[in-house]
Parts: C-alpha cells; structure tokens; sequence
C-alpha cells in the first residue's frame, strides 16, 4: 500500500533540518515524505490542504518552536487557533527553537572539530537563535553555512540525550 507523509515547518532552518535529517528517518515508513513551509501561507491554504491530505488518504505532521510561548500545550493552541485544520496530536513542538535541534546532533568529537565546547551543549533545551549565533565559529561565513555542516556531523543518539523535545519527536514518531 502506497504511503505518503508531508511535513509541515515553519520556514528555511527547519525545511533544512527535515529534509537532511528527519526525512531519512521515515524513509523506511513512507513511500514518499514532502517537506511544506506553513508560516507564510492563509490559513484558508492550509485547511483546504489538509482536507485534500486526508481524502488522499496520507498523513501530516506539523512542526512548530516553542518560541515564547510558556509550553507546548500553549503552542500548540495558538497553532489551532491559526490554522484551525491541525490536529493537536499531529503537532510536535521544539524547544526552544530549531536552531537546538541542530546544535543537539552534535557529539563531543564534532563539537571539537567545529570549536564548540561540548559543555556548552550538553542540553540544548534552552538554546535560541541568538545562544546559537553566538556558538558559530568565526571560520563560517553565514548561519547557513554552519547548519550545513552540522547537518554532516548529525549524531540522533546524541541528539535525543542532548534534546528532550528532540527525543519525545524520535520516540513519538520514528521508533
């Protein structure tokens, strides 16, 4: 039977993420697995495209930060809120942000080979856009030349230890 996953992200860091890391993931899962940004569209799109996922059958999930939000319970409300098509069991929340996700894939070894000391990782819960810009090494030239190479040191056994939202995604959904 054919099987088809789309992911819903929140913009470019995390449509990166995904399609390097958690679509491998799935690929075992899935007959095919598309990566969709949300945060730019209407929430008339959005409804009207998960009604069309649902008649075809497949299934959706939806990815969001936490942000500032005080938990992902509150996230995920204001998620429904906007786009009243997802479903609360169909959201998963990273906290704080996806730049923790991918500074969680990281091991000691890659931490040293990038200059990053381990230490400053070991969970990554609390990391924002700004703790995350202020780990890039002087040696990148852009944000996006380091999540790109981070993405070619990706460890999920330490990412689930280093992140608990990472973890709770990979138990939930993968494993």
């Amino acid at each position: 039977m054919y099987k088809k996953l789309y992911i819903f992200v929140e913009g470019d860091d995390d449509n990166r993420f995904f399609n390097r890391i958690v679509k491998n993931l799935f690929k075992n899962s899935y007959n095919e697995i598309e990566i969709r940004e949300y945060s730019q569209k209407t929430k008339e799109y959005i409804k009207a495209f998960l009604e069309s996922i649902r008649k075809m059958g497949a299934e959706y999930i939806c990815q969001s930060d936490l942000d500032e939000t005080p938990c992902a319970t509150k996230r995920k409300e204001k998620l429904k809120e906007r786009f009243s098509g997802f479903e609360e069991n169909r959201i998963i929340v990273v906290k704080i942000e996806i730049e923790s996700w991918y500074l969680a894939l990281l091991n000691d070894d890659a931490c040293k080979k990038l200059k990053i000391k381990p230490s400053e990782i070991r969970n990554t819960d609390h990391i924002n856009k700004e703790k995350f810009n202020s780990l890039i090494p002087k040696k990148f030239d852009s944000r996006v030349d380091f999540m790109v190479e981070i993405l070619d040191y990706a460890s999920i056994e330490t990412a689930k230890q280093r992140n608990t939202s990472f973890k709770y995604f990979i138990d939930k959904y993968c494993f």
